[in-house]
């Protein structure tokens, strides 16, 4: 308890716990277990020594920023709380034994925000075994499709925690095994080699936890340089390149010797794109319900590529390039579309470099084929967004033309009708001339 003491007294400590603390609902926790009073905040660096020496031994903050923490209580309304929510950070919360596969998972997780041109990212050590991932609420956009991103959560937090594990799960699986083998994970979790898998697939789900169900509003983590009540070792932020070389030594509370922000200070709104991304890909594959519940899409009917003849009016518009913003968008509608119509990856890089130079401005050559890179992994194809999306069509100028699309929801949809209608009439065509003959 001393050394929990002089730790607490640290000024560095106590404004690095304070700072976290802004906007932000605080709970405390005893050696028991158990929690202090909610809701509670911080007004003064000094309160965190005072809570200490009253017995608290780590400091949880929320992940939504409010007007007020105070003004919280139990069953409030899901309007009280949008009204009184003003922003929330995205808190990856990586779970597990073992700290070698909760690295692994930082790094794919890392690298697929990368991805989406974030490059402001909060990492820190759980005080556990596990890591935390940041996004501030000052990287997320105002609005998604007319709605304040205020009134989206837990929808928001949850799509991108389950986008993203989908998106790193083949990935993670080979990155795990390469560290042990199935006998060895096994043996460690305790766990039959049955409940390892899934389809006669290693599942790294079934030892790694990314948040995602439990993700609700008044959601806590463990604030930055909290120590862990039970394994006594400190949540430390530590920068990106420290991942791979980090030792659970260094959270040692007698090795932290200076702090740093755990969550960037951000200017740009940068993670617009994985937001719309993760909140379209959720509805059209919802993660969140067991997988035998999925609605399942199949695209292999197609015995050949549609040619671009059937596109509809929306991507032909599209393909003759963007010419203002939202180009990065217009990438990931048109790859997902391609793809959902049969082209081959290598027939899509090709269409897709030229529609590259027909842009205002092309995007950078990187990113395009860390794009198409990654498209190029994924066995299944993914609808691009259905037409009502007005953050992607409407925004880009191509608002989808009612008239001539017809009922269809999805650019998808109207290729294909109009493509195996043709087919069908194909052969009566073929017929009648030769009758005339």
């Amino acid at each position: 308890m001393a050394d929990f003491l002089d730790y607490y007294s640290r000024k560095d400590i106590q404004k690095a716990i304070l700072e976290a603390s802004r906007d932000r609902e605080v709970a405390v926790k005893y050696h028991s277990g158990s929690f202090g009073k909610r809701p509670d905040a911080l007004n003064f660096e000094q309160d965190v020594f005072e809570l200490a020496k009253q017995g608290a031994v780590s400091f949880h903050v929320s992940e939504e920023h409010w007007k007020n923490p105070l003004l919280l209580k139990p069953a409030m309304a899901k309007n009280e709380l949008d009204n009184l929510r003003v922003g929330y950070d995205i808190i990856l919360d990586i779970d597990t034994k073992f700290i070698e596969y909760a690295k692994a998972t930082a790094e794919l997780l890392i690298e697929a925000l990368k991805f989406h041109n974030i490059k402001n990212i909060g990492l820190k050590f759980s005080g556990n075994s596990g890591f935390h991932l940041g996004i501030p609420s000052q990287s997320l956009p105002d609005h998604v499709n007319n709605i304040s991103i205020n009134k989206l959560f837990p929808e928001t937090p949850r799509a991108i925690a389950a986008y993203l594990k989908e998106m790193i799960k083949s990935r993670l699986s080979e990155k795990l095994l390469d560290i042990s083998t199935l006998q060895e994970i096994s043996k460690a979790t305790g766990k039959n080699k049955e409940e390892l898998m899934e389809k006669n697939k290693f599942n790294p789900f079934s030892v790694i936890e990314i948040d995602t169900i439990l993700i609700s509003s008044r959601h806590m983590y463990r604030s930055p340089y909290s120590i862990n009540e039970k394994r006594g070792l400190v949540s430390l932020p530590i920068k990106i390149d420290e991942l791979k070389n980090f030792d659970l030594k260094k959270a040692r509370i007698e090795n932290i010797k200076s702090t740093m922000a755990f969550l960037p200070n951000v200017k740009e709104k940068e993670a617009t794109q994985l937001v719309m991304q993760a909140l379209d890909a959720i509805n059209k594959r919802p993660y969140l319900i067991p997988e035998e519940q999925r609605p399942k899409q199949h695209y292999d009917e197609l015995k050949a590529s549609i040619p671009d003849e059937f596109f509809p009016e929306c991507i032909q518009k599209l393909l003759q390039g963007v010419r203002e913003d939202g180009r990065k968008r217009a990438v990931f509608i048109l790859i997902n579309f391609l793809k959902c119509l049969g082209y081959s990856m290598e027939e899509v890089e090709n269409i897709i470099k030229k529609w590259n130079q027909r842009n205002y401005q092309p995007l950078p050559e990187n990113y395009l084929l860390s794009q198409l890179s990654w498209h190029n992994r994924q066995s299944e194809a993914i609808l691009p967004p259905n037409c009502s999306n007005p953050s992607y069509y409407k925004e880009l100028g191509v608002k989808c033309q009612e008239d001539v699309c017809g009922r269809c929801k999805n650019p998808v949809n109207f290729a294909k009708r109009k493509y195996f209608a043709h087919l069908r009439n194909k052969p009566k065509r073929k017929l009648l001339k030769k009758g005339n003959k």
